[in-house]
């Protein structure tokens, strides 16, 4: 079936979608108003491989009449693929440093953080090895040429993880957290910056994963709540 979403389908899209396929799958599906990238029985499932923001609408409204699962990769391996400038030659291609975790959720989730707790509502992560495509050209209104991304293809699926409730989340935190904690602290037992920390305690705490315990001068502290708190103190005891 052709639709606007699969004239617009870039090749990571595509690729997921066809790894993730199963038979008796359904692809883009006109669901109400909305067009659906795969419907399993009765679930709707979506492939996000950009800003939760451009889809969030759709995924509120949705998950109100029907399961709906999110799906989003994050590249764990990348390979950049620069184009010739001249349009001449071979591509160069490298392997990047940066590796990427799924705790990198969070620069997303803020955009639709309640929905976790929703019980219609599931989140699958997907770490990738990925070829990320760039072309040397001029942005729109701009005089200056750079270095932009074309697209990103998949290579190959490392490793996915299911988050079905709020308290999922947790897990992609350090587990020796003092109690309470403020971000910066977060951010230290973390390796990871500020920022990063300050979105996963907003995204953590909207979703009623995580609680305001007051004050230390200016930085507000956090707390899980006493259900998550006593699962912990469970869990390590198990370890």
């Amino acid at each position: 079936m052709s639709s606007i979403g699969v004239l617009n389908e870039g090749p990571l899209h595509a690729g997921l979608k066809a790894w993730y396929a199963r038979p008796g799958d359904r692809f883009e599906v006109p669901v109400e108003t909305y067009h659906v990238d795969v419907v399993r029985d009765d679930l709707l499932i979506e492939i996000q491989t950009a800003s939760f923001s451009s889809c969030a609408r759709k995924l509120r409204d949705l998950v109100e009449r029907h399961r709906v699962r999110l799906v989003h990769p994050i590249p764990r391996e990348r390979y950049i693929v620069k184009l010739p400038e001249n349009g001449r030659g071979r591509p160069k291609r490298r392997r990047s440093p940066k590796r990427l975790g799924f705790e990198e959720i969070f620069t997303e989730l803020v955009s639709i953080p309640e929905l976790l707790a929703h019980p219609n509502f599931e989140l699958e992560l997907v770490a990738t090895r990925e070829d990320e495509v760039r072309a040397w050209k001029r942005r729109p209104r701009r005089k200056r040429f750079q270095w932009q991304v074309e697209e990103r293809r998949l290579l190959e699926v490392l490793a996915m993880r299911l988050l079905t409730e709020p308290t999922d989340l947790r897990e992609l935190l350090p587990r020796d957290l003092p109690q309470p904690f403020d971000t910066q602290e977060l951010a230290v037992a973390w390796g990871r910056s500020r920022a990063i920390a300050q979105q996963a305690t907003y995204c953590l705490r909207k979703s009623g994963a995580l609680a305001e315990a007051g004050k230390r001068g200016r930085a507000r502290l956090y707390e899980w709540p006493a259900p998550l708190a006593a699962r912990a103190v469970a869990g390590a005891s198990a370890r």
